[in-house]
């Protein structure tokens, strides 16, 4: 069933999914499913619904233009493993990173890279504001995505500093994007960001609207950047 519904979904959406590749993301969307039954990764499982708002919602971040050239990308409070999951089986070239502070999730989406058998995937367990001023992930990566993790201003400080220059921070937003890149402008600039482009996404049988925020780094983050957990949600960069 769920199969047929993320084969039709694709379709729709002007996606052409391999066998190989609906045989992967099936096996993802039953490993989700049992996982859910003992801690709480998503409240969507319906075969449908999970195809459409989950899978090709994250393959909605695929670009060309923008990811042809990356190699590396890191995907800051990965939860359930979205967007990189379905994007690395889209594009198994792309070497990733999926960063999440919890660790039963952490333990879960190892799981999933093994019974997967995705190669060039590291699944790390921490906070952003901290591994961000590490060395192995200051700026080292070519694209940076995060999905439904904070309002993008707070986003920007968490996923900018992970983003070498010349690499592109991508967020996935909802019905509020307008709003929340108006509030973000200042910070987008103290962190590095540049130009900004914005592709609104329509996904099949949904009226509700949401878009794709890529962000472009043009300069290096400041050293004092990210600020703590409890500066960075209360404290407004301008």
């Amino acid at each position: 069933m769920f199969r047929g519904e993320l084969s039709a979904a694709a379709t729709a959406f002007g996606l052409e999914l391999t066998t190989a590749q609906l045989d992967a993301l099936e096996k993802f969307y039953r490993l989700v499913v049992e996982q859910n039954r003992v801690m709480n990764l998503t409240a969507i499982t319906e075969p449908r619904e999970f195809a459409i708002k989950h899978v090709i919602d994250s393959l909605s971040a695929w670009d060309e233009k923008f990811f042809r050239d990356a190699e590396s990308l890191a995907d800051i409070g990965t939860g359930a493993g979205f967007p990189a999951i379905p994007m690395k089986v889209f594009r198994p070239r792309l070497r990733m990173c999926l960063i999440d502070s919890l660790a039963k999730r952490v333990n879960f989406l190892r799981r999933v890279v093994t019974e997967l058998e995705l190669d060039g995937v590291e699944v790390v367990h921490g906070r952003a504001e901290d591994l961000a001023r590490q060395k192995p992930f200051r700026e080292q990566f070519d694209i940076v995505t995060s999905r439904a993790v904070a309002r993008l201003n707070i986003l920007a400080e968490y996923c900018l500093p992970f983003v070498k220059i010349g690499g592109r921070f991508v967020a996935l937003k909802g019905k509020t994007f307008r709003e929340e890149l108006d509030e973000s402008r200042s910070a987008i600039k103290l962190l590095g960001g540049g130009k900004v482009f914005v592709r609104e996404v329509k996904l099949p049988t949904l009226d509700d609207v949401r878009a794709v925020i890529c962000i472009d780094k043009q300069r290096s983050t400041p050293p004092k950047f990210p600020r703590r957990e409890h500066l960075i949600r209360t404290v407004t960069l301008k």
